[in-house]
């Protein structure tokens, strides 16, 4: 017998396993496929912002999330994340939670209805948090860096938290080149060259954005869930911007902008890049830290550099000079 969460005060079903979840959707986050089962109108409208432009480009065996939503309980708290073993788990409160199995690359979101209906906090903690780490386990490997690309040569734009890797993907988005990512791309473990694939249908700046691009400012600066001030923009809101959801790794620029910087692009070992991207990345298990080892360690064999720039202008020249 299918019951509704409502039922669970009665005890129909106190462990909800029979809750009807008649919303069914296919996406591709990374153009890898996704099967997503819920009984709410919000998680698929969230589920679209994030990957509703994204098309199917890599036939694996589905990463499947099923989203339970509650009428009862507050705004979720900002979650724990933990892993044991094969089992990842995202803990707000007691009507806020879930649990991932890694090994099956399946797992179960439970939020209240307030939780749902915020739906940049819903993405952000639950749902695309929870996609991005079953991706993370087998099929790509996400590394902390921007990428946009020329002539079909790419360039990962490396560097910590606030070096301006989304400022300046976005300044070679508008002097013509194809914008892929703004801050996270993924490298293919099963590909022999390295290929960067992004999330090139969206950016997000910090709110100082404006001054470096004005077009940015008709955007409404809120308050992301990790409770950095940010602007989210759609990149369909500029149509002049080329974009892909792929390129080919040609060259690497771990970035150095200080104010009053003579531009200049300095060679460097790309092992410097390689161990800066590993010690970036999270930890889930031995297993899968080696893929993603083997992995990065594909970018060794590509050119790198340091560029040391104040002004964006500068920077995008640079990126010219060897891409």
């Amino acid at each position: 017998m299918r019951t509704t969460p409502e039922q669970q005060a009665g005890e129909v079903d106190p462990l909800l396993i029979n809750v009807d979840l008649p919303f069914c959707a296919n996406y591709y986050p990374a153009g890898f496929p996704l099967e997503l089962t819920t009984n709410s109108r919000d998680v698929v409208e969230s589920a679209n912002e994030s990957w509703g432009p994204w098309a199917a480009e890599f036939g694996r065996t589905p990463l499947r999330i099923a989203v339970i939503v509650q009428p009862e309980g507050a705004l979720a708290p900002p979650p724990a994340f933990r892993q044991h073993g094969h089992l990842f788990c995202v803990v707000s409160d007691i009507h806020n939670f879930a649990v991932a199995d890694l090994r099956t690359l399946q797992g179960c979101i439970f939020v209240s209805a307030r939780t749902a209906a915020d739906h940049a906090w819903l993405r952000w903690y639950f749902v695309e948090s929870l996609a991005y780490i079953l991706l993370a386990q087998r099929y790509a490997m996400p590394v902390h860096a921007a990428c946009v690309a020329r002539g079909g040569c790419g360039v990962l734009l490396c560097g910590a938290s606030g070096a301006g890797k989304s400022s300046l993907s976005f300044a070679c988005a508008r002097a013509g080149w194809t914008f892929v990512s703004d801050d996270c791309t993924w490298l293919l473990p099963d590909r022999d060259d390295p290929v960067g694939v992004g999330r090139p249908h969206q950016a997000r700046f910090r709110n100082d954005a404006p001054q470096w691009f004005p077009e940015l400012g008709r955007f409404a600066e809120r308050v992301r869930p990790n409770g950095k001030l940010s602007l989210e923009v759609a990149l369909r809101e500029f149509p002049e911007i080329r974009t892909a959801s792929k390129s080919a790794i040609g060259a690497l620029a771990l970035l150095n902008r200080v104010p009053g910087a003579a531009a200049r692009a300095e060679k460097i070992e790309a092992a410097e890049i390689v161990e800066f991207l590993l010690a970036d990345s999270a930890s889930y298990g031995d297993e899968v830290d080696r893929l993603r080892e083997r992995t990065v360690q594909k970018l060794l064999y590509i050119p790198a550099y340091r560029l040391h720039y104040d002004r964006l202008s500068d920077g995008v020249k640079l990126l010219s000079e060897f891409c």
